[in-house]
C-alpha cells in the first residue's frame, strides 16, 4: 500500500512538472515553404506573447511558444497564415508551414497621357501647347549672339579696342586732357600673336565648314558620285577650300547649292590630277 502511494505521488509530480513546462513554453522549430521557394525573411509572430522572428534563407525558424498560442506567418509575396499551437503542434519536432502566393488583382485601367483620345484631329485641337521659353522669346539682349570659340576669345582679348584713347578726367574742379595707349594690342601686333590667332580662327571656321559637308555627304557619296578616290578626299576638300566662294557657299546650308559647288570643283580636280 505504501509503495502504491509513492508511485501515485511520483505520477502526480510528473504531471505537475509537465503542465508547468507547457505553461512556461518551449522553442518551437519549423520551416516555411512555397512553390517559388522565395521564403527568406518571412515574418513569424507569436501574437499571444507579442514575440517574433524571421526565417533564414531556407525558411527555417525558431520561436518560443506555449499551447494555445497563435502564430502568424506573413510576407509581401504570400497570403497571411495563422497557426494555433495545439498539443500536436507543440510536441512536433519540426513544424512545416506551407505558404500560398498572394495575387493582387487590379481593375483594368487605360492610361492615356495628356487625356488623348486617339483621334489625331481632335487631340490636336484640344492640346494646349505652352510656348517654348528661350533667350529669344524672352527678348534678352544676347539672344542672337553667336558664342565665340576659344581662339576667337583669345583674338578678341589680344586685339580689342583702339591703339590710343583720348579723354578727359575730372580732378576736383579741373579738367585735364589724358592719353591712354593700348599696350596689349600693340605688343600682340608686334610679336605676331594677333596674326597667329587670326590664322587659328580661320582654321577653326574651315574645320566647322568641312564637318558640315561631311555630315551632308558621306565619303561613300564623294567616291561614288564625284569619282574622288577615298585616299584623295581630304586633298580634294583642301582644294575646294582654296576657292574664294567656299565659305559663302557652305554657310548658305543649301544642300543642292553646296553639291553643285563640289561637283564643279571635282571635275577640275580630277582633270588636274589625271583621275579621269
Amino acid at each position: 500500500m505504501q509503495c502504491f502511494k509513492h508511485i501515485a505521488l511520483i505520477l502526480l509530480l510528473f504531471c505537475v512538472f509537465d503542465a508547468n513546462a507547457q505553461q512556461f513554453g518551449q522553442k518551437l522549430e519549423g520551416r516555411v515553404y512555397s512553390q517559388d521557394k522565395d521564403v527568406a525573411a518571412t515574418h513569424v509572430s507569436n501574437i499571444t506573447t507579442n514575440k517574433g522572428t524571421i526565417t533564414d534563407l531556407n525558411g527555417f525558424f525558431k520561436i518560443a511558444v506555449s499551447i494555445n498560442d497563435t502564430l502568424v506567418f506573413s510576407a509581401v509575396q504570400y497570403k497571411r497564415k495563422m497557426v494555433v499551437v495545439s498539443p500536436e503542434v507543440y510536441e512536433t519536432d519540426l513544424l512545416w508551414v506551407p505558404l500560398e502566393p498572394s495575387l493582387i488583382l487590379l481593375d483594368e485601367a487605360i492610361v492615356r497621357p495628356y487625356n488623348l483620345s486617339g483621334d489625331l484631329k481632335r487631340d490636336m485641337g484640344n492640346m494646349k501647347i505652352e510656348p517654348v521659353i528661350t533667350a529669344a522669346t524672352l527678348g534678352l539682349p544676347n539672344a542672337y549672339v553667336k558664342q565665340k570659340t576659344q581662339n576667337e576669345r583669345r583674338l578678341f582679348e589680344a586685339d580689342e579696342g583702339k591703339f590710343i584713347y583720348f579723354g578727359r578726367y575730372k580732378l576736383d574742379t579741373l579738367f585735364e586732357p589724358t592719353v591712354e595707349i593700348n599696350l596689349n594690342k600693340i605688343l600682340n601686333r608686334l610679336t605676331g600673336r594677333t596674326q597667329r590667332l587670326k590664322k587659328y580662327v580661320a582654321i577653326d571656321r574651315e574645320i566647322v565648314l568641312l564637318q558640315k559637308i561631311n555630315s551632308m555627304y558621306p565619303d561613300s557619296v564623294i567616291v561614288q558620285e564625284l569619282k574622288i578616290p577615298e585616299i584623295r578626299i581630304r586633298d580634294f576638300m583642301n582644294y575646294c577650300e582654296v576657292d574664294t566662294s567656299f565659305n559663302d557657299v557652305v554657310e548658305t546650308n543649301d544642300v543642292l547649292k553646296i553639291w553643285e559647288f563640289l561637283r564643279e570643283n571635282s571635275i577640275i580636280y580630277r582633270k588636274n590630277n589625271e583621275l579621269d
